[in-house]
């Protein structure tokens, strides 16, 4: 009877297609050649205290005590820190499975240096009271080490969130749009300088944007972003400055939001500076649950006709929502992600049928961060039958989208150690700039110009996964496992002998 087992410890690929050498990892896979080097000290540049609490509590060992009893800090909810992999099978037919972080050399969140900006002054220790997200017993635990963790001042334009966003503006930058960007430019460097660090990584963690008008002239190539900043052009939100800030100092920008930050200039600029952007909007709660019932539902065969989204959540996120603008822009990014699903069976759908889809966000103060996501999902069945499926989602919004944060900083690390070299080449080439790896992640995916978007969760993930396997030259992971689905091959198992003949299949 095979069953499965664990490899916590560090492995190495004994392989004629993988070698180690004292600062890479150089593997043949296919036609290509990858290498990828040991990470280096990086900081990740914004505030949210949340994320940076978890850090802390982390890198502490923290425990605190609740009605339930002791509770220890962990960093469950992440891809890369709390999920394992398979790695194969052992010789008895054991699956094997292993932390996906011992997959390749991976960034430890503990070891990241934390800052960043924002348009409320409070310190984080206060915010993280404010928030009331955390444990009481571990907030008290957590403040001395964040209260005297201050946010830079930061890019407030008005025009782009909701107008109730003002009354806690009291950290603001002054002065032209190009003067601002230089601001936050000169942070970047003071920050990595006085930390004494490698890189870089952003994300933008802050409030929704309503959408920037795309407009000839102004933001739809590299050329003319530069030049509208400069000029002080209005269809130039603050995370497009932020954007191009980051690209002009050679930092990956990630957009945990979902307005169109990415313009085409900015999209432009980040290729010629062969830099690192991605987005859009964490996918952390009623969205990821879509993007796997969706892609169940499909693929049994099953139709969907009509998906309705309800949520109402009360953080300043919640409030910010509240603002047509600003949910419209949400909106469009929750509303996206069953697209790539339909149209991959035309059996069920024709061409452009795409079930009715509608979303609906509440503020209510009360819930706080405990977000209610409700949905309804009726699906065309059998011979003319409806099928419904009700579902209510409770999420803790901020501690299912801080684990996201800690994966898109360290997953977007890893991608800029990584390099190909096609057979026949000499050149070793990085990523394309436009980091659609990061999709698992992300509501939204951006991609590269004539690359699909893929939301499919699970197959989102085999993309993480599969890259991390090819690095170290060993086949992709599928679940064919032909070795558990014949009379001589189990026998070969359970006597702890290879099999005898290479199997054909006709």
């Amino acid at each position: 009877m095979s069953s499965y087992k664990n490899l916590d410890g560090q492995f190495t690929v004994e392989s004629d297609s993988c070698k180690y050498t004292d600062d890479a990892i150089i593997a043949d896979y296919s036609d290509l050649t990858l290498q990828h080097f040991a990470p280096h000290l990086t900081s990740s540049y914004f505030l949210q205290s949340t994320c940076v609490a978890g850090a802390i509590a982390n890198k502490l060992g923290l425990t605190w005590e609740t009605k339930e009893g002791t509770q220890k800090s962990n960093y469950w909810g992440s891809l890369l820190l709390a999920s394992t992999v398979k790695l194969g099978n052992d010789r008895q037919g054991n699956s094997v499975y292993t932390p996906m972080s011992n997959m390749l050399p991976l960034l430890n969140p503990n070891d990241i240096v934390w800052g960043g900006w924002d348009i409320n002054s409070t310190n984080l220790g206060d915010a993280m009271k404010r928030s009331k997200v955390l444990d009481y017993d571990l907030q008290t635990k957590l403040y001395p080490h964040m209260k005297d963790i201050k946010p830079l001042p930061s890019i407030y334009f008005p025009d782009f969130i909701a107008a109730n966003q003002g009354e806690r503006a009291d950290n603001v930058l002054t002065g032209t749009k190009q003067e601002q960007m230089e601001q936050i430019r000169k942070d970047i460097r003071d920050f990595k300088a006085k930390n004494e660090l490698d890189q870089v990584i952003l994300l933008w963690t802050a409030n929704t944007e309503r959408f920037s008008a795309v407009e000839e002239g102004v933001n739809d190539n590299a050329e003319n972003i530069l030049s509208s900043i400069e000029m002080g052009e209005a269809e130039v939100s603050a995370s497009t400055v932020f954007a191009v800030a980051s690209i002009l100092e050679g930092c990956t920008f990630i957009n945990g939001s979902p307005q169109n930050t990415f313009v085409p200039g900015v999209v432009e600029l980040a290729r010629q500076k062969k830099v690192f952007i991605a987005g859009d909007d964490f996918k952390s709660g009623q969205t990821k649950m879509k993007s796997v019932m969706v892609d169940f539902l499909v693929s049994a065969g099953i139709k969907p006709v009509s998906i309705v989204s309800y949520n109402h959540l009360g953080n300043n996120d919640g409030k910010n929502l509240s603002a047509p603008s600003q949910f419209r822009s949400k909106e469009i990014s929750k509303s996206n992600v069953v697209d790539d699903m339909v149209a991959s069976n035309r059996i069920l759908f024709e061409e452009d049928e795409h079930p009715d889809h509608v979303v609906v966000i509440k503020y209510v103060p009360y819930v706080a961060d405990s977000k209610r996501a409700m949905d309804e999902y009726t699906s065309e069945i059998f011979m003319g039958g409806k099928n419904t499926i009700v579902m209510h989602n409770t999420c803790e919004d901020s501690l299912l989208a801080t684990p996201l944060i800690y994966d898109l900083v360290i997953l977007g690390e890893l991608c800029q150690r990584v390099q190909v070299k096609k057979e026949g080449e000499t050149e070793w080439e990085s990523f394309h700039p436009v980091l659609s790896l990061l999709s698992y992640m992300l509501k939204a995916p951006l991609v590269p110009n004539g690359a699909p978007v893929v939301n499919a969760l699970f197959t989102q993930r085999c993309a993480i996964v599969n890259l991390m396997r090819a690095c170290l030259g060993l086949a992709p992971d599928n679940h064919m496992t032909l070795e558990h689905r014949f009379e001589s091959t189990l026998a070969a198992l359970s006597s702890d002998e290879p099999a005898s003949k290479k199997m054909r299949l006709s």
